[in-house]
């Protein structure tokens, strides 16, 4: 057989697999299509592989989605350098175009990884005629995709194609199809941070604020990450000379998922606009989301609480805050509870211990009571932040007789988080103080019916051993866990097992002479 033609070989079947009517087989030939292209080496890839591929996008959308991400993955260097990667626009110009979105979304992906590696001149002579047929073109699915391919090469344009630009992008924000607008208002946020001052106020202003107001809130609601985007490239008066009324009316909007956008980026939206737009006006308004009519937008506010009242006053937490926690405490919604029991915490350094101790402390006990596991579950895993500020001593007189309490609760994610946080809790407590209280406690968890709190109760028992120390274990430990042995429920015979794997091997091999 001819040498050459035997190289060749291996490259006719996948080549043969890419036409094959087997989807798996056209899928598998993609994902080699690297392979295929070093074979052929950069001469032939460069003038038979691409012009295949070009002819090959009449397929299902699983094979182009792979093609997509195929031709973003260095694929240039293949055909012989970032020199020749503008040959690899022409198919991903065509798949940005299809109608499967998550095709485009790959394809615009990778044509910005490309345009990464072009230079100057390849993005005058081919990336940007290829923007504006996308552009301009007939079918609204080529037009949504282009809005994502601005502000890649953007700054490496000339002044006179950026002024295009702008012109075009402004088009896309105008379009009379909602999805090409939504698209527009999705990217504008990244166009943005490639622009001058003078053309946010002069091109990315306007635009905003006809997408701010559009009659469709699937519009409305991408426009929120716009707004922080305009309000941080500006100083904080020109955000409120600017931007001001916009604020307010996107927190205000008839749309619950629009307030829902705003109350989920607000403490990026308030330190964008700066202390005195917050001082005076963004308080009012993180109450009235805090206040909302709609359970997913409360939720949202809460999950801003920390960040939020950094940015204010202390005697402003007090008065305009906390009575909307303590609303939210006994909100009807468990999501909402949920939500505010992650975040509450976070507020006892900014009270400090007077006021944790008279404001919060009573909505911890609570929220530890609470019907919803997850609201219980959240309190637990972040009672770190209040040992902090308010001590051990009075943490343990107040919360640990709910703790204990919910050590038996008959949610078992609940014991576990419990579990978990033990050994923090026992290193604050002090060793006589553990063993008094929540010794035994810790014991009963390896008899738990359910095995995941078994297995935690014994790394329970490595991690306290770490607290303190190993004489402490052979003491308080080794004896119960060796009786536990002989007992006659299997599952208590079990977790003796288990212990000494994960237990008695440390402290083996931190006091040989213990075992």
């Amino acid at each position: 057989m001819d040498p050459g033609g035997e190289e060749l070989y291996p490259i006719a079947i996948l080549i043969d697999e890419l036409k094959s009517e087997d989807v798996s087989l056209r899928l598998n030939a993609i994902h080699r299509v690297s392979t295929i292209a070093l074979a052929l080496g950069p001469a032939r890839a460069r003038e038979e592989l691409i012009p295949f591929l070009q002819d090959s996008l009449d397929d299902e959308d699983e094979v182009l989605l792979a093609l997509a991400d195929e031709l973003g993955k260095g694929m240039e260097e293949y055909l012989g350098g970032p020199e020749y990667a503008h040959l690899l626009l022409a198919p991903l110009e065509n798949l940005a175009a299809v109608e499967e979105s998550l095709v485009r979304d790959k394809a615009t992906e990778s044509i910005n990884k490309i345009a990464a590696v072009l230079s100057a001149r390849q993005i005058e002579e081919a990336y940007i005629p290829l923007l504006k047929r996308l552009t301009t073109g007939e079918w609204f699915t080529s037009r949504t995709s282009a809005a994502a391919l601005y502000a890649s090469i953007y700054p490496s344009t000339s002044p006179p194609i950026q002024d295009e630009l702008r012109r075009l992008y402004t088009n896309l924000a105008n379009d009379d199809t909602p999805m090409v607008r939504r698209a527009a208002a999705k990217s504008l946020a990244g166009f943005v941070k490639t622009l001058s001052k003078e053309h946010v106020l002069s091109d990315a202003l306007p635009i905003y604020r006809k997408l701010s107001t559009d009659d469709q809130d699937s519009v409305r609601l991408l426009t929120v990450e716009d707004l922080i985007a305009i309000a941080q490239q500006l100083q904080p008066a020109e955000v409120k000379d600017h931007l001001l009324s916009s604020i307010r009316l996107s927190s205000s909007d008839k749309s619950w998922r629009v307030r829902y956008m705003v109350a989920d980026h607000f403490v990026k939206l308030a330190e964008a606009a700066g202390p005195e737009i917050v001082r005076e006006d963004m308080v009012t308004a993180f109450v009235a989301l805090l206040k909302d009519n709609e359970a997913e937008v409360r939720s949202a506010a809460a999950g801003q609480l920390p960040g939020f009242c950094k940015l204010i006053d202390r005697d402003v937490i007090l008065a305009r805050i906390l009575p909307c926690v303590r609303d939210l405490s006994t909100d009807g919604s468990q999501h909402v509870r949920a939500a505010l029991g992650n975040q509450i915490s976070g507020l006892a350094p900014l009270l400090e211990r007077e006021a944790t101790i008279e404001h919060l402390l009573p909505l911890f006990l609570h929220l530890l009571k609470d019907d919803f596991p997850d609201v219980r579950l959240n309190i637990i895993s972040k009672l770190e932040q209040v040992n902090k500020v308010i001590g051990i001593e009075l943490l343990s007189q107040s919360l640990l007789p709910a703790i204990v309490e919910l050590a038996e609760d008959k949610q078992w994610r609940v014991r576990q988080a419990i579990i978990e946080y033990i050994p923090l809790l026992a290193k604050q407590l002090g060793v006589a103080f553990f063993d008094e209280q929540l010794g035994n406690l810790c014991m009963s968890w390896l008899g738990d019916n359910v095995f995941s709190i078994r297995e935690a109760a014994t790394v329970n028992l490595k991690r306290l051993t770490e607290v303190f120390g190993v004489e402490w274990a052979r003491q308080a430990i080794v004896p119960k866990v060796l009786q536990m042995g002989g007992h006659p429920n299997y599952l208590y015979r079990m977790t003796t097992i288990f212990a000494i794997t994960v237990c008695f091997l440390y402290i083996h091999s931190h006091n040989p002479n213990t075992c």
